[in-house]
């Protein structure tokens, strides 16, 4: 992980001062690559704890389709919405503040964020509940899977979360907007185009979340893992995490994990069955958790 560390060190050093949507303030570069060969580690940050069930019961909720918040937490934790009402996850804030703002249901057991990642990926185009009228809608992951299987060569692979007609109701729209698969020499690589990048807290998740995503689609069609590939719009580090970024700046990186799929599976369908404990990370060692406020 020193490719995300390097990232942290240059917009820190080269970075300009810029307001943003929040009114923290950051230090930003826009248009940033990181690149991660899946074939020598799991990319895991080491130099701090990361929150691994949260991105696997992210990943796993994304990929049903849902943008129910409590369903999120029930994928998370392995119980029933009923009694966790007192349990938050990274979405709670959104659908607490913008998602009620919408006018979405909020409650103890359902809170409602809109046409979310979840809603694109699996129904892309569908009007449903957000909007009055009928829309025939696209299955993205499914015409994916199938299109890597019959047409692996072609350069359309794209899986796309940003849809124009719908950003206005969705209580966050997506950061991590666009991702394009590649299929080289039995091998799967995937490209995702970040429009905006929290450094500190966001990025190590994000970076772990469509490693997984990768590994996942390989499975299911058959083939290996090579390499992820993060380009980032706007890169920045919010001025209230000056501190913590340097803080894990002055810790040395430990040995990449391996992700350990403990259920075999062959079809998104089998891979919906599994629960968080099924994803684990062999030789997962890091440094302690760095805390910092998330800027919403």
């Amino acid at each position: 992980m020193r490719t995300y560390l390097k990232a942290l060190v240059d917009v820190m050093s080269s970075g300009e001062e810029k307001t943003d949507r929040t009114g923290t303030g950051t230090k930003s570069i826009f248009g940033y690559q990181m690149r991660f060969d899946l074939t020598k580690g799991f990319p895991a940050v080491t130099t701090k704890r990361l929150a691994w069930k949260s991105v696997v019961g992210e990943l796993l909720w994304f990929l049903e389709g849902s943008t129910d918040e409590r369903r999120l937490a029930e994928i998370t934790y392995g119980k029933d919405r009923s009694v966790l009402t007192d349990k938050r996850t990274i979405w709670t804030d959104n659908a607490d503040n913008q998602g009620k703002e919408l006018g979405y249901c909020n409650s103890l057991v359902r809170k409602e964020l809109g046409p979310v990642y979840g809603h694109q990926w699996r129904s892309f185009g569908k009007i449903g509940e957000y909007f009055p009228g009928i829309h025939e809608s696209v299955d993205q992951i499914k015409w994916l899977i199938n299109e890597i299987k019959t047409n692996p060569d072609s350069r359309r692979l794209i899986l796309s979360a940003w849809n124009p007609n719908q950003i206005n109701k969705m209580a966050l729209p997506p950061c991590h907007t666009l991702a394009q698969f590649y299929v080289s020499n039995g091998k799967l690589s995937c490209q995702m185009y970040q429009r905006s990048a929290d450094l500190f807290l966001g990025v190590p998740f994000n970076i772990a979340s469509y490693a997984l995503l990768t590994h996942i689609i390989a499975k299911i069609t058959d083939l290996e893992v090579q390499d992820f590939v993060l380009t980032v719009g706007d890169a920045h580090i919010y001025n209230t995490h000056y501190d913590a970024v340097n803080e894990q700046l002055q810790r040395t990186p430990q040995e990449l994990p391996t992700l350990n799929i403990v259920k075999d599976f062959s079809s998104l369908e089998e891979a919906l069955d599994l629960v968080v404990s099924d994803f684990q990370l062999d030789n997962y060692n890091p440094l302690s958790a760095i805390k910092a406020e998330m800027a919403i």
